[in-house]
């Protein structure tokens, strides 16, 4: 007798809906007589359903055995592969009617399927073990074809006539379905080092994302008060910056991580090849975002024309006579004036804010202003760096009290993010779950984040001086694994069995700028 986990009807209920009483007889004594399953796909390809009925159940019962298949734990392998590889439950079914997975979909409705061939996927989602179905995109046979036949990125996107930055990319989203399986990262942390804690999701131990925050002139428009570095520095060639990005795919792939870069300044829309150089990052397969000022609808056109960003970030320090106090005149309502612009296209926007003493009170009033007007709002707390030296922040009583008044705020306002590390200090007093923090593990500096300036100096973050090389003198692999980057990537001894260390460590930058060893104490706001 064929093993089946569930009844007949509860397999196939599409095509019994079909089948008369007496075609259904005939169908399960046929199909339960089985003992190889296998061999139930020949069957329901030569099966006389009902010479009546509609044309396209054979290949609707293949549809619906194929889901049943892939329920069954022997699709459940969830590999770690040294390379790509296909999911091993997945099933590509070859069908001489289009849209029959909507039969499923909807099964309320008597949709009528088209004839006409369709390839249709079937797999198991490693991570959610959701059993998935659609129909199968030119995309995702492109992606399964360079698996399967170890074809090159670079070979498919000139037998193809696209970029290698579209091939690439296709095999990250296939991946992000579960149709591939990507390799493990190498970006992880050091067992040793993030020991002893009370996390263990390796969601926050293991990136799959490597951002590179570029600041590619030091230009801008405006002179904030609160700057880290207004120092001269020339800024690279087109031809230099090709040969980063071509150096930074070879780190990405070594390291088994999809590549975002993070386009800064000053104001890097005024670097004078900027739209060449988006371009080329997006042909060589990055994601990317725009750290900036507000600019033109056509300027933003030309942009998304090339590729939309992940998101667009601008800044404001608080309400208007704050911000303007700090950004310059008139400052606020040009944000204002521009977050509409992005809306309309379509452009994720993100607004920032540097938290001080003096804006303390004006952070959770500016985000109910902005409720409708942005996708995001997040702050980060002052680093007494450069400029932001002559500013004060909070004492660690009102910032810790701050805290709580944003999350209860936050709760009512969905526009309100998460970013300090710090937050997950309350998180894990009240029992909540812990989030990613600053990058997503908590200190990403020299791990799954990198600061590039414009002369080509790598630090480990922009808001405190931490130089670990330049890309004119070392590749980016090498910087990465030097000993300079491992420190920091460590983060400070005094946060060493905490046990919320993997989603924290604090600030750097603003120990930093209180004159502490970074890696010997603590951030001076923990109050854990």
């Amino acid at each position: 007798m064929l093993p089946l986990e569930r009844s007949l009807q509860q397999i196939f209920p599409q095509t019994r809906k079909y089948l008369k009483p007496e075609a259904w007889d005939r169908f399960r004594s046929r199909v339960e007589g089985l003992e190889n399953p296998e061999a139930l796909f020949d069957i329901l390809d030569g099966f006389p359903f009902d010479p009546e009925g509609p044309a396209f159940l054979p290949d609707l019962s293949r549809l619906e055995w194929a889901i049943q298949q892939t329920r069954t734990p022997a699709a459940d392998a969830n590999p770690e592969p040294d390379d790509w590889t296909v999911n091993p439950g997945l099933q590509l079914l070859s069908l001489s009617f289009r849209n029959l997975t909507r039969q499923l979909e909807e099964p309320d409705q008597r949709l009528e399927p088209e004839a006409g061939e369709e390839m249709v996927l079937v797999w198991r989602d490693p991570r959610s073990t959701a059993v998935r179905f659609r129909p199968a995109r030119d995309e995702d046979l492109l992606a399964l074809k360079m698996i399967l036949e170890e074809i090159r990125p670079e070979e498919a996107a000139l037998a193809g006539g696209v970029t290698p930055g579209e091939t690439e990319a296709a095999l990250w989203r296939a991946a992000a379905e579960g149709i591939l399986i990507a390799p493990r990262t190498r970006i992880r942390r050091d067992p040793a080092s993030f020991a002893d804690t009370a996390i263990t999701d390796p969601e926050f131990l293991e990136a799959s994302f490597f951002t590179l925050q570029w600041h590619i002139t030091q230009v801008c428009d405006l002179h904030c008060k609160h700057c880290y570095d207004r120092s001269r520095r020339s800024p690279l060639t087109l031809d230099q910056g090709t040969r980063i990005l071509e150096d930074l795919q070879r780190f990405c792939r070594e390291k088994r991580v999809r590549g975002q870069i993070s386009f800064s300044g000053g104001n890097p829309l005024l670097y004078p090849e900027f739209n060449a150089l988006y371009r080329a990052a997006a042909e060589t397969g990055f994601r990317t975002a725009i750290l900036g000022n507000p600019t033109s609808r056509d300027r933003l056109e030309a942009i998304r024309a090339i590729q939309e960003p992940e998101f667009f970030q601008v800044s404001l320090e608080g309400l208007a006579r704050h911000n303007d106090a700090i950004r310059g005149a008139g400052h606020f309502d040009r944000i204002l004036e521009f977050l509409p612009l992005l809306k309309e296209l379509g452009i994720y926007s993100m607004v920032m804010l540097t938290l001080t003493r003096d804006n303390l009170e004006e952070v959770i009033p500016l985000a109910e202003l902005l409720r409708d007007k942005t996708d995001a709002f997040f702050f980060n707390r002052l680093a007494q760096v450069g400029e932001g030296a002559n500013l004060r922040g909070p004492s660690r009583e009102e910032y810790a009290a701050f805290l709580e008044a944003y999350l209860e705020a936050a709760a009512a306002n969905p526009l309100m993010g998460l970013k300090d590390n710090l937050t997950n200090i309350v998180h894990y007093r009240k029992g909540i779950p812990a989030f990613g923090g600053c990058t997503g593990y908590g200190c990403g500096a020299a791990f799954n984040f990198l600061t590039l300036l414009p002369d080509g100096e790598v630090h480990a973050c922009r808001k405190l001086p931490s130089l670990l090389g330049n890309v004119l003198e070392s590749s980016l692999t090498e910087i990465y694994e030097s000993e300079v980057a491992r420190r920091y990537r460590g983060g400070t001894e005094a946060c060493r069995g905490c046990p919320i260390r993997p989603v924290c460590g604090g600030c750097l930058a603003v120990a930093y700028g209180k004159g502490l060893d970074i890696f010997q104490e603590r951030d001076p706001y923990c109050f854990l």
